[in-house]
């Protein structure tokens, strides 16, 4: 794939006018053969003039250096910057590309000279080929209704099946709506990877030893790594939340990290000795062996 300068993905959408402009075509041009098809240049005219471009090797001018160089410095800008992330980082791999395309359009031009208007259509090129991925805010909220479907229908069903048991109680107002809890992604990716580098160095501290790091443990060291940070009650709480949501995401979302909420020894049928599982109120954690920090 490194010997191509341009990538254009392809999305199959459906659109009922476009598959139907599509489908007529193609049947067209089985139903009446190549008569159908109308060509302006022949296929050895496009021939001929592909030879003939060839012959060129243009040379690039002092304004158009200029601005390409102007040009690549404006990607690589927006790409360290901004809500989105392009699919592979601008390097200068993407310049040598850029170089390419401006002197293949200057053949195509039949022009001995690079002209800045080659570079301004080879960066549009360049720029359409680079898929950049919207990074969403992190709704912590959203997530928590999303998991527990099934479990908020079970207790409308249990409620329902026991109403005309219960005596009726005094209603109580209802309570105040829950702020909603989120975070943009660079925010999450960046505690995320630093609550992963704290447990990978305990574990290396450890070594055979290490049985995991404690939640609270966990959430602790982290509030004290920002305490120079907070400056009142309510924002330490705040932040201890978010951590917390941000462990229990990696936890059951992304499985980066792995949650021993029992230990013990199952007892095997047979077997006189053993331990009994106990439910760890505090759970262990441990990150997945598999997975590496993005740099």
């Amino acid at each position: 794939m490194s010997r191509f300068d341009l990538f254009f993905v392809l999305i199959d959408e459906c659109n009922e006018v476009t598959d139907y402009a599509i489908a007529r075509r193609i049947v067209d041009l089985h139903h009446h053969n190549k008569e159908s098809v109308q060509r302006v240049y022949s296929v050895e005219d496009i021939q001929r003039y592909i030879m003939f471009a060839r012959q060129f090797k243009p040379k690039i001018n002092k304004e158009s250096q200029d601005f390409m160089v102007e040009e690549y410095r404006r990607l690589r800008q927006r790409d360290s910057t901004g809500t989105a992330m392009s699919s592979w980082r601008i390097t200068v791999r993407q310049l040598e590309s850029m170089i390419r395309l401006s002197e293949g359009m200057a053949r195509m031009h039949c022009q001995d000279e690079v002209q800045p208007k080659h570079v301004k259509e080879a960066f549009r090129l360049l720029n359409k080929s680079i898929i950049r991925v919207e990074q969403p805010v992190i709704n912590f909220e959203d997530e928590e209704e999303m998991a527990e479907p099934d479990l908020e229908n079970g207790e409308e069903n249990v409620a329902m099946e026991t109403s005309e048991e219960r005596p009726e109680e005094p209603t109580e107002t209802a309570p105040a709506a829950k702020t909603s809890l989120s975070m943009s992604y660079e925010e999450y990716k960046t505690t995320s990877n630093l609550l992963i580098l704290y447990m990978r160095q305990q574990e290396d501290k450890e070594d055979d030893e290490f049985e995991g790091v404690r939640k609270s443990a966990l959430v602790d060291w982290y509030l004290r790594e920002l305490e120079d940070e907070i400056e009142s009650e309510a924002e330490l709480i705040e932040r201890k939340t978010k951590v917390e949501k941000i462990v229990d995401r990696l936890v059951h979302h992304d499985h980066v990290i792995i949650e021993l909420d029992k230990t013990g020894l199952k007892k095997r049928k047979g077997d006189e000795e053993g331990e009994e599982l106990v439910d760890e109120k505090d759970p262990l954690l441990v990150v997945h062996p598999n997975f590496t920090i993005d740099a």
